[in-house]
């Protein structure tokens, strides 16, 4: 593609020196002008911009991709600019004639996983990702920027993009897939919109999706903060076929060239379940409106995955389907980070010293008296706050090696669904039965980390296979509902 695609518009270097001024080293993106409202900056329809990540042995490169419409805007009119302060990366839409944030979103990576990964410092990778916003009616600036480990945002990439340009393309996309509504409680731009897709679905196999999305749907609306503010969503699906059942999975050697290239095995994890094929995805989702999206993977394997802002997964015929799907969501939704630390991940673990998370559900808990969540811990309550992390811990182990002896054997999949089982019993009646169970107070062990990082309560779905979310991970997911919902 000619380099003059990174440059659609070019804008005075004034501009952009002003702009890097603004932006440089802010936690938050700055306010937007009350006296401004959407129709002077949007027109209705979403631009999406495609790029390329590439980085790894300490590199961290850009690439535009394309500039395309994406449909009719889905997003809030009136929340613009994203002040929940989460996500490794923020990206900013800036008017250039006044250097103001017209449009703002936080959010995580594949990439931004990766980099954590041992592989990322053996060798490069590259990864697509998109920005999404409302089709703006003048040139503007978008902005990348990336968290530091003080928690601060410095700019990665920059380019204006001007939607008059040649080389923005303002076609309609193609529909792919059939969508139909699941559920409808008003105007898109009013509600926060979910669209579930299924992938390894036959076309002989579209009531099985349809069933799957009505128990999955019903399941995360049944849980708490989602049962009461159940009316400020929309719930939409895809039908869309593939030409074999079931997803790749290559870690047992079930291959598979399914629609969206969901396979098993992401970062060599047996049961970390993604598509790395961004385009592909976006593309097909922009048949319906959306801000988030939920791919519903037809095997029977224990598997999902969750990246906030991106996209989550939930394989549907595992026992532990309705808890993933939540979970997972959990992650796509509000940015919550996994509070476990005895199960095996891909990231590389054990520092000595922590970086405070950008996730609102875990803290190093450098100083107690600034706890993130500390309105909501009662009085006398003691921080750190104890708990038997030895016993729980000790349990942990042996499951753990149980569920790697079932990996060498190759036991069938209701064998590790029954040691799960088992697990998700003996940890809830271990756990419930704590001095501090069902207090808000810092539990350290979170994140992959035994040491030094905390979680707010002793058990939570972040944690364990249980069925509720702790009060700081139901506040958090409400602030994003109303970042979405008027």
């Amino acid at each position: 593609m000619p380099a003059s695609v990174r440059r659609p518009s070019v804008l005075p270097m004034s501009a952009l020196a002003v702009l890097a001024s603004l932006l440089g080293g802010v936690t938050e993106a700055p306010a937007q002008s009350p006296s401004r409202s959407f129709d002077d900056y949007f027109t209705p329809r979403t631009m999406r911009v495609d790029y390329f990540h590439t980085g790894g042995m300490g590199d961290e490169i850009i690439a535009l991709d394309r500039v395309v419409s994406d449909g009719p805007w889905a997003g809030s009119v009136t929340r613009l600019v994203d002040d929940t302060n989460l996500g490794k990366y923020l990206f900013a839409v800036v008017d250039p004639r006044t250097n103001a944030v017209i449009y703002s979103r936080g959010f995580a990576s594949i990439y931004g996983e990766w980099e954590t990964t041992t592989e990322a410092r053996q060798r490069h990778g590259t990864f697509h990702e998109s920005l999404r916003f409302p089709w703006p009616r003048r040139p503007v600036q978008v902005v990348l920027k990336k968290r530091d480990d003080q928690g601060a945002f410095h700019e990665l990439w920059s380019a204006p993009i001007d939607p008059d340009s040649r080389f923005v393309n303002p076609a309609p996309p193609p529909a792919e897939g059939e969508v139909w509504t699941v559920m409808e409680n008003g105007p898109p731009t009013e509600k926060v919109d979910l669209v579930l897709l299924g992938e390894g679905y036959t076309a002989a196999e579209r009531d099985k999706f349809h069933a799957d999305v009505a128990r999955l749907v019903r399941r995360l609306f049944d849980t708490e903060p989602f049962k009461s503010r159940k009316s400020d969503f929309n719930v939409w699906a895809i039908d869309l076929a593939s030409e074999n059942s079931g997803v790749n999975r290559p870690q047992v050697g079930q291959f598979r060239r399914t629609p969206l290239s969901v396979e098993y095995n992401v970062f060599d994890s047996e049961r970390y379940v993604l598509t790395l094929d961004n385009r592909r995805l976006r593309d097909v989702l922009s048949s319906a409106p959306y801000e988030f999206v939920e791919i519903l993977v037809n095997e029977a394997q224990y598997g999902g995955g969750g990246i906030f802002n991106s996209h989550a997964t939930t394989a549907v015929d595992t026992q532990f389907a309705d808890y993933i799907f939540v979970h997972e969501f959990g992650h796509h939704f509000a940015g919550l980070a996994d509070e476990y630390y005895t199960s095996s991940v891909a990231f590389e673990t054990g520092a000595t010293i922590h970086p405070e998370p950008w996730e609102p559900n875990v803290t190093a808990l450098r100083d107690p008296r600034s706890l993130k969540w500390a309105d909501l811990v009662e009085a006398g309550t003691p921080l750190p706050t104890p708990w038997d992390k030895e016993v729980y811990e000790r349990h942990a182990r042996s499951i753990q090696a149980r569920r790697q002896a079932l990996i060498d054997s190759g036991a069938p999949e209701s064998d590790f669904d029954a040691l799960f089982e088992e697990q998700r019993q003996v940890e809830s009646d271990l756990l419930h039965a704590m001095e501090h169970a069902g207090q808000v107070g810092a539990f350290e062990g979170a994140m992959y980390e035994a040491h030094g990082l905390y979680r707010p309560e002793v058990d939570c779905i972040m944690f364990t296979r249980i069925d509720y979310f702790c009060r700081v991970c139901r506040r958090a997911i409400e602030r994003i509902i109303d970042l979405y919902a008027s």
